[in-house]
């Protein structure tokens, strides 16, 4: 996919024709998000709200019609509206990114100097591609997928329970997951060359909203790949697992457990550290990546990533090879790029505004999301009914308002972060624009 590249690798920027109105700075980061907070308040409480009762309706549909006559047929629009769901998702975001734009000062200094300022459609059809590529590398589609199957579960429960005394195999939960292998793969097909042809014409502006399409056939063609590959690995698991080159890999990792008594620690140690390195640095970075990509900064662009290091001139190099082996290069680090150049990008973005910024932004988005939860747990507990099923009524809508409070705070905070990078790029003579 084509990247939106920030500035031109062989001369600087332009001077900017205007200035922020007043200095921002990394230690005002916190003030500044509830300033964009006061200003778009209402537009993203109704952003997160829509969202939210359009993701119901489609989670309770695909669920209802996951199961009776014609199974498999209904399993086909099943996951066609699971796909919806999470470009629900990807939508939503985007619109309340795009929502807050007038209160950033960056984009009021683009307006005075007449630069272009994109429309909402525009941003869509340019974001969520990139966007879904995003989504997809770091199975954020999982939780969806997580909540969507125990809704079903628990929609279906009652009636596997009586089936289940007559001998009949339940289909609670399973409404993504027992979709025919050959006809997954049949449908994956023509989602691939469907989402490759509205990727052309996306990339080449042929038709108007082309990138949305692109972005749909993406994710089915996923969706349903991912549904034939998890039916094949299931039956095909016992046979792997029994297979001579894994039985020996095995071995080689526990002689090496065995021969090296640290190693033991230090893999168990990396398996507790790492998670909470990926949620305290790598997501809060992949979020930002998105707010940039909306606002018209830099979202996938390799060459962007090293521009202006050592790596530069390796990256020229390159680029004058042969053309088979800049195309097998290419697939080979396919799935690196999707999953880290994004995060490294936005880690450039921020690293603009000082490493007090980077740090500023990764604490606030940590205490946002840490707050969230252990606001959430004293309410319930601050409650504390316990009455039989009383949660499943009062629940649902605690968690829609702490995931309101989250959501909307997270969005004022990844749109002051670009905010007070993109300043300070734009006071060093950068600018930061699509």
């Amino acid at each position: 996919m084509p990247g939106t590249p920030v500035m031109s690798p062989s001369s600087p920027a332009p001077r900017a024709t205007g200035r922020a109105p007043s200095a921002l700075t990394a230690y005002s980061l916190p003030l500044h998000a509830l300033r964009i907070l006061g200003s778009c308040g209402i537009s993203l409480v109704i952003w997160f709200s829509a969202g939210r009762a359009i993701r119901s309706v489609l989670m309770w549909t695909g669920t209802e019609l996951a199961h009776g006559d014609s199974r498999q047929a209904r399993l086909v629009v099943t996951m066609l509206i699971f796909t919806l769901v999470v470009l629900n998702e990807l939508v939503v975001m985007i619109g309340m990114l795009h929502s807050v734009r007038g209160a950033l000062r960056e984009i009021q200094v683009r307006r005075a100097g007449d630069e272009a300022d994109e429309s909402l459609f525009g941003a869509l059809n340019r974001a969520t591609l990139v966007f879904a590529t995003i989504y997809m590398a770091w199975g954020f589609h999982t939780e969806d997928a997580r909540e969507f199957d125990s809704l079903d579960f628990m929609r279906n429960v009652d009636q596997d329970m009586k089936g289940a005394f007559a001998g009949i195999q339940g289909e609670a939960g399973t409404a993504l997951t027992a979709l025919d292998v050959r006809l997954s793969l049949a449908i994956a097909v023509v989602a691939y060359a469907l989402k490759t042809l509205f990727g052309w014409l996306h990339a080449n502006d042929k038709v108007k909203g082309s990138g949305l399409f692109a972005t749909f056939f993406e994710l089915a063609f996923a969706f349903y790949s991912i549904n034939a590959l998890f039916a094949f690995t299931s039956a095909r698991s016992d046979w792997i697992s029994q297979r001579a080159v894994v039985t020996t890999f095995n071995g080689w990792v526990e002689q090496m457990g065995q021969a090296l008594p640290w190693w033991g620690t230090f893999t168990e140690w990396l398996g507790e550290v790492w998670p909470h390195v990926v949620d305290a640095l790598v997501i809060p970075l992949t979020w930002l990546t998105v707010a940039a990509l909306v606002y018209g900064a830099f979202a996938e662009d390799t060459r962007a990533v090293v521009r202006g290091t050592r790596l530069d001139a390796v990256a020229d190099r390159v680029e004058q090879t042969h053309s088979l082996t800049r195309s097998t290069m290419t697939r080979a680090t396919t799935g690196f790029q999707e999953r880290w150049v994004p995060p490294a990008n936005a880690f450039r973005l921020a690293a603009r505004g000082g490493a007090a910024l980077f740090g500023m932004f990764c604490l606030c988005y940590v205490a946002v999301h840490v707050g969230g939860e252990y606001a959430d747990r004293g309410a319930k507990s601050l409650i504390g009914i316990e009455q039989p099923y009383f949660w499943l009524v009062i629940g649902p809508p605690v968690d829609f308002a702490r995931d309101l409070v989250v959501g909307v705070l997270t969005v004022c905070l990844l749109a002051a972060t670009f905010d007070i990078a993109a300043t300070r790029s734009r006071e060093a003579g950068e600018t930061v624009t699509a």
